[in-house]
């Protein structure tokens, strides 16, 4: 089968251009793939980071002559070329991920055209249906693309839910879980990790217990609570918080919250992002993961997690609670309730956790495999 992904891809950076590597990967396998990748994702105005681009080789490199460098989401004669040149690949199947409507008009446009007169499908990979941080005409962007869409993958209930009430002609879909992130590297032991993250971050944890925040810094993500529970916690257990990515979101309120609290000595924050080869050093150093999210769909961070055998402690919101397993492979927790985090990482070390959720993540994290996935995919669109 020939396919074509339209996405993020290296040049460009983030968790869903090495989804969108990782799934070339695996497609790839028993397929003709290629990848027609973003030379400009957004327009700089709009892009809340500090570059869009790595500056650092990618973990999994995409072959120079399948990764297609081509499409500008915010320039209309681009699309039409783009789509052009796909229409001569000739493809069976196109493949997006879906997750802002932002580019609900490039993508409708480009499957528009290369399904004109030909028999190529159209799958979205839903991330999301809806963004978490809403704006105006979303739920119209987000309708029109469905429009030209012919199979749906969803990887959490909290998305497939979105997606009925979108997919009014119930075209066809298929919930399977995210897959694994297993390209940063194996991992290694905590004070091997430890020893690397002091002497090239700056970071000392040698020797301490350690809770990892890991990811984009943005509003929904909840930072704030896990900051505001360090106090309680650190009356119980000594303990190292590390915020660890890149800020989506204007940091120094953050910084000034945790100077207030007359917690900066347990918390270190590394705000920037953190290359493909340096991610296993992280999880590898913590004992487990905290996402106290106010809102989400699922989040790939926990498939990294679950990589490196880290359980997690998360709150129940979005489809989280799908995937952390309450009691097995972490603790869920009420969002918005720094209290309630805070009692869940003191019993996480009061009761020593940690060995029997790594030893279930084992076991568990078996259903999360690329093989898997993908033949899921196989029986949606029935190859």
């Amino acid at each position: 089968m020939k396919i074509v992904i339209v996405g993020t891809a290296y040049p460009m950076r983030g968790g869903i251009a090495q989804y969108n590597s990782l799934l070339f990967k695996y497609l790839s396998h028993d397929n003709d793939v290629k990848i027609f990748s973003f030379k400009k994702q957004y327009p700089e105005f709009l892009f809340p980071g500090k570059t869009q681009y790595e500056t650092s080789e990618p973990a999994y490199k995409i072959p120079e002559e399948k990764n297609i460098i081509a499409v500008n989401s915010v320039n209309p004669f681009n699309w039409f070329i783009c789509a052009q040149k796909i229409r001569n690949e000739n493809p069976d199947l196109l493949i997006f991920k879906y997750w802002l409507p932002f580019f609900a008009p490039c993508f409708f446009t480009i499957i528009f055209l290369v399904k004109l007169f030909r028999k190529t499908n159209a799958l979205f990979i839903c991330d999301n249906v809806i963004p978490h941080e809403k704006r105006f005409g979303d739920k119209f962007l987000t309708r029109l693309v469905f429009t030209v869409v012919d199979f749906f993958i969803v990887q959490s209930r909290a998305v497939e839910n979105d997606l009925l009430r979108f997919n009014k002609k119930k075209k066809p879909h298929i919930l399977t879980p995210h897959p694994l992130y297993n390209i940063f590297g194996e991992s290694t032991g905590k004070e091997e990790a430890r020893e690397v993250l002091s002497n090239e971050f700056s970071v000392n944890t040698v020797g301490d217990k350690v809770i990892l925040f890991f990811g984009y810094i943005r509003k929904y993500k909840g930072l704030n609570y896990i900051i505001d529970a360090m106090p309680a916690i650190l009356k119980k257990i000594k303990v190292k918080l590390l915020i660890v990515g890149e800020f989506y979101d204007d940091e120094k309120p953050y910084r000034d919250r945790i100077q207030k609290l007359g917690i900066g000595e347990d918390v270190n924050i590394i705000s920037d992002f953190i290359p493909d080869d340096k991610v296993r050093y992280f999880f590898s150093a913590c004992d487990c993961l905290v996402l106290p999210y106010i809102d989400a769909t699922q989040s790939g961070i926990v498939q990294i997690s679950y990589f490196y055998d880290k359980p997690v402690i998360a709150t129940n919101v979005g489809g989280l609670a799908e995937v952390v397993i309450n009691e097995r492979t972490g603790l869920i927790t009420e969002p918005e309730d720094s209290s309630a985090i805070a009692d869940a990482v003191i019993r996480f070390y009061e009761e020593n956790l940690e060995y029997s959720f790594v030893e279930n993540i084992k076991t568990e994290k078996a259903k999360y495999s690329w093989e898997t996935f993908t033949n899921n995919l196989y029986e949606l669109i029935k190859i």
